[in-house]
């Protein structure tokens, strides 16, 4: 990976010369994602109280996301361009941070995503992420930026009539789709789920797909994302049962290889303040509406 000829330590401790940059964007990706760039309007760059306006200047950074989550983190209609929450977060954070994109964001289901990380061919991970203990054993995450429940759904003319929530999975009598390494998944292994009952799917598009045509008896997925897919998806047999779950077990948060944060260790405190700075202007709130209503 590339890095600045100063490191990050050097950088930190020069706060005068963090401040002198302010507003001095080393700029973006080569822009595989022009859309998503464009469309955050943060008004943050060199803005920022608390002294981190172009920190990380100078660094170059390899970022992955998964593409298949939305509206977190996907495709446009072109099929080309990544757009969402995530993406609009990520250039948010650029602007105000001022590092740059090493060639474009790598897009990847969530089992290469994580493996990336761990093994440290990335830098950083934005993909609604969940900062499980799991994945805590491999790779670092930043504050979280967004909480996120599960919840389950139907097909409402193939589902059994009889499965009203989720606690009707331990019976193992109905199958159930998830993504896998997902904390969807992660909840059913670890909540009395039979393995016979759980149908892991290695994206939540296949997912998706599989409950659509009757294949499973329901699906868990976070419920930002569930709610996104049946609100966009023209002529969906899908609908949303029960009450929200696992509260507070799915913090979306920025990952970083245990790699980059051993070389660069005051990046997770320089993102955590960048969190905190657009959370104080407004750019995650206008985000949250943008995306997540």
């Amino acid at each position: 990976m590339k890095n600045s000829t100063r490191t990050l330590a050097a950088i930190l401790a020069g706060t005068a010369m963090v401040v002198s940059l302010a507003g001095c964007n080393s700029g973006k990706a080569e822009p595989a994602e022009p859309k998503a760039a464009e469309s955050t309007d943060t008004g943050s760059s060199g803005t920022a109280e608390n002294g981190i306006a172009g920190a990380l200047s100078g660094v170059t950074l390899k970022v992955g996301t998964s593409g298949l989550f939305a509206p977190f983190s996907y495709y446009d209609a072109d099929g080309k361009t990544l757009t969402g929450y995530d993406l609009d977060f990520l250039y948010a954070l650029q602007d105000l941070l001022g590092f740059t994109i090493d060639h474009s964001v790598e897009a990847m289901d969530y089992s290469a995503l994580t493996a990336s990380l761990a093994e440290g061919k990335l830098d950083m991970g934005m993909a609604a992420l969940c900062a499980t203990d799991e994945r805590k054993k491999v790779m670092n995450f930043s504050d979280t930026y967004y909480d996120s429940g599960q919840i389950l759904s139907i097909n409402k003319e193939t589902s059994p009539t009889e499965l009203k929530s989720v606690e009707d999975l331990k019976s193992g009598k109905y199958v159930v789709a998830v993504e896998k390494g997902t904390a969807s998944h992660l909840y059913c292994v670890n909540n009395g789920i039979p393995d016979s009952a759980i149908q892991v799917h290695d994206t939540i598009t296949t997912a998706y797909e599989s409950l659509e045509q009757g294949k499973v008896d329901c699906l868990i997925q976070d419920t930002p994302g569930l709610a996104y897919y049946i609100k966009t998806s023209d002529n969906t047999k899908l609908s949303m049962i029960g009450d929200e779950f696992n509260q507070g077990q799915a913090p979306y948060a920025v990952a970083v290889s245990f790699d980059y944060s051993k070389k660069n260790p005051e990046f997770i405190e320089i993102i955590n303040k960048g969190i905190a700075e657009l959370t104080a202007n407004g750019t995650m709130e206008k985000l949250r509406v943008k995306w997540c209503e």
